[in-house]
């Protein structure tokens, strides 16, 4: 969308807005469109199109026919947008409402839905119902992203559009090509589910997006109808869990610590009687066999792919090969021809699937009711207001003040000053309000309440039931479609270890931490001063100032092993991290910077890192640029992600990741011959 397209949308919409029995297409071809050159095809086809835009905005158009005459006559046929029927009702919140309601929005940090919460909450920023509040000292949950097959599958269940995309199932352990009618997308048991009605098996199924291995296709000229009432909580809460099995691995002496605390050694006799019952060959040497506790293969495969050549499956074999397969992929991923590596001049390209100037005309369309209920704005807050700079906002107002009725008199049209650089709205044209909740924005809030229900400090009840009711009641039709989308729980594993982390954070209080590190296999003592809690989905994080590292660190909870007060006051030099929401990466100057190519179902990884820059490739792919604190851990990150990432910069770690990969299969190879 160009920006004079933008101009002459905003010009048809306030148009629309602001006549009482509608206006004729010519009236509009000649006044709003100044059109004298186009066929009467292609202007219909262009007004077509135009209404369509305004749609997806909120806005419906009204079409209104003259008694006696045809619909399919333009000469008798009137369009007009109702002052009422598009528009957010009014919403007002407490201070308590507005802390839950600010939390569930910013769940949603890099996730699908979280430009979507942004808009809501400046949509209740512009109607005045959201006051300042404060946020609850050292709570931060958030959801964690779930990859670009979560964005094309929301976007699908939203549009009612079905999908195709290639599935491992896991009773048969083939890959198969699937296409399905997506009803919802949930959580459960720590991983995302889609629900849908399967058309090559003729039923419901579930599909987890781990199992997908492919990008999904969304089929975006057909169209289904979801079954009425649906719930994918409901839905999913029939899910049985897996049952435990156990896996028999064989390990490197002394090494992958955090895997041994899950397991039990294999004694000798045990491993005579499995090499004389199932022919397993006795470990190799150097290598400790162990017996693993799992649920799920695909979640215990990614993780062991990632220990590359420290780590062999032995059984079962369905473990194996979801080991073997992110292995081969990984391998074959970094075997392909290596991209020219470019980025733009500036700023990740990022992954929007609006154009920029939509989303200028949807700014625009929140900025003049935000501005009618905040008078007298300096120009610079109100830029910081919407995350944009100064200069994005004053070419916002200047398509602004150039819009207006079709007359286009002094009065019709939009009258905004910002001479002494404080922002002043005196004419408004029936735009004083913010359009109604999209059904992404509706989703993104109250699928996000309803997250909340989990934490211990927001009990049921309340605050939270209470913002929940009123953002229902506003949402309309549009809150009952969310639905179809359920978030994980976020209520903390250990609870015992978060208050004591809470209760530090409010007293002021330093902490000793005995603290165990993955990427270093190896366990360290620290005295830290607690900054701030934060989670992705029910992994927690503490931000901290770390005196050995003479920094701040972020410690995952499940990973501390102790944590006391030590009888010391936190320093107050100790400030959190600047960004909110708390980053899990914090760059530093000494980073390495690192070029990685992101194939299409990895490109999510980009946010999840931090990327600094973006390029997108043909076919979906994408190049990324990622500041690393660290590098050694970095060929287990390519053999954990099996074919979704590859090194291309430095050439050194590129070859050390091949190599990591390179041993680990050949491992398998040798395990292989030896049975």
């Amino acid at each position: 969308m160009s920006a004079s397209r933008t101009e002459r949308l905003l010009n048809l919409l306030i148009a629309l807005l602001n006549t009482k029995y509608g206006l004729r297409r010519g009236e509009l071809r000649e006044k709003v469109y100044h059109d004298t050159t186009s066929s009467d095809v292609a202007f219909g086809r262009m007004f077509e199109r135009d209404k369509g835009e305004l749609r997806q905005f909120g806005f419906d158009v009204e079409t209104v026919t003259d008694t006696g005459w045809g619909s399919d006559d333009p000469a008798t046929t009137r369009y007009r947008i109702g002052k009422e029927s598009n528009r957010l009702p009014d919403v007002s919140l407490t201070p308590e409402e507005c802390t839950v309601l600010i939390l569930a929005a910013q769940l949603w940090e890099h996730a699908a839905l979280g430009s979507a919460a942004v808009d809501a909450v400046r949509k209740l920023q512009a109607a005045g119902g959201l006051v300042d509040a404060e946020l609850p000292t050292g709570v931060q949950p958030r959801i964690r992203p779930a990859g670009q097959a979560f964005e094309d599958l929301v976007a699908a269940i939203h549009a009612q559009h079905p999908v195709r995309f290639s599935y491992l199932a896991s009773s048969t352990g083939q890959e198969q090509e699937r296409l399905v009618e997506p009803w919802g997308l949930g959580s459960r048991f720590g991983q995302w589910y889609l629900v849908g009605h399967d058309r090559g098996r003729g039923d419901k199924r579930f599909f987890r997006l781990s199992r997908l291995t492919s990008a999904v296709t969304v089929l975006e000229k057909e169209s289904f109808a979801s079954p009425a009432a649906f719930n994918v909580r409901a839905e999913l809460a029939a899910l049985a869990e897996l049952p435990v099995q156990n896996a028999v691995v064989d390990v490197e002496q002394g090494r992958l610590l955090g895997l041994r605390k899950r397991a039990q050694a294999v004694p000798d006799p045990a491993l005579e009687r499995a090499a004389q019952e199932l022919g397993l060959q006795r470990p190799a040497a150097g290598t400790d066999r162990l017996t693993l506790p799992f649920r799920d293969a695909e979640t215990l495969g990614e993780e062991l792919a990632s220990y590359g050549p420290r780590v062999t499956v032995i059984s079962p074999p369905e473990l194996e090969g979801a080991v073997r397969r992110r292995l081969t992929a990984a391998a074959a991923f970094a075997a392909r021809p290596v991209p020219d590596v470019a980025f733009p001049a500036a700023g990740p390209t990022g992954r929007t699937r609006k154009r920029t100037s939509e989303d200028q005309l949807k700014r625009m369309l929140q900025l003049v009711p935000f501005l009618v209920h905040n008078q007298g704005l300096h120009i610079s807050e109100v830029a910081a207001r919407f995350g944009i700079t100064r200069k994005a906002l004053e070419d916002d107002l200047r398509i602004l003040i150039c819009s207006g009725l079709p007359e286009g008199y002094p009065d019709d049209l939009l009258d905004i000053q910002w001479d002494d650089d404080h922002v002043y709205i005196t004419q408004a044209l029936d735009l004083t309000r913010p359009v109604r909740f999209t059904v992404d924005e509706a989703c993104a809030l109250l699928t996000g309440l309803e997250t909340l229900n989990g934490l211990p400090e927001l009990a049921e009840g309340g605050a939270l039931e209470s913002v929940t009711l009123k953002l229902m009641a506003a949402a309309g039709e549009e809150g009952l479609k969310a639905a179809a989308l359920s978030g994980p729980e976020v209520a903390p594993g250990n609870s015992a270890i978060l208050e004591t982390a809470r209760s530090a954070i409010g007293s002021g209080a330093q902490l000793h931490l005995k603290y165990f590190s993955p990427q270093r296999d190896a366990v360290s003592e620290r005295e830290v001063d607690p900054l701030r809690l934060y989670s992705l989905d029910n992994t927690w994080y503490l931000e901290a100032y770390c005196h050995s590292a003479k920094g701040l660190r972020n410690f995952r909870l499940d990973r501390i092993e102790a944590l006391e007060p030590n009888g010391r006051p936190a320093a107050a030099a100790a400030k959190p991290a600047d960004s909110f929401p708390v980053k899990l990466f914090t760059p530093n100057d000494d980073d390495t910077v690192v070029v990685v190519e992101l194939a299409p179902r990895g490109t999510g990884l980009a946010d999840d890192y931090y990327a600094e820059r973006t390029a997108a490739l043909p076919g979906g792919g994408m190049l990324a640029e990622i500041r690393f604190g660290s590098t050694d851990w970095l060929p287990m990150f390519v053999a954990q992600h099996g074919g979704m990432v590859r090194i291309l910069q430095p050439g050194a770690l590129a070859d050390a990741s091949r190599e990591w990969i390179a041993a680990a299969l050949t491992q398998y190879e040798a395990s292989s011959d030896a049975r």
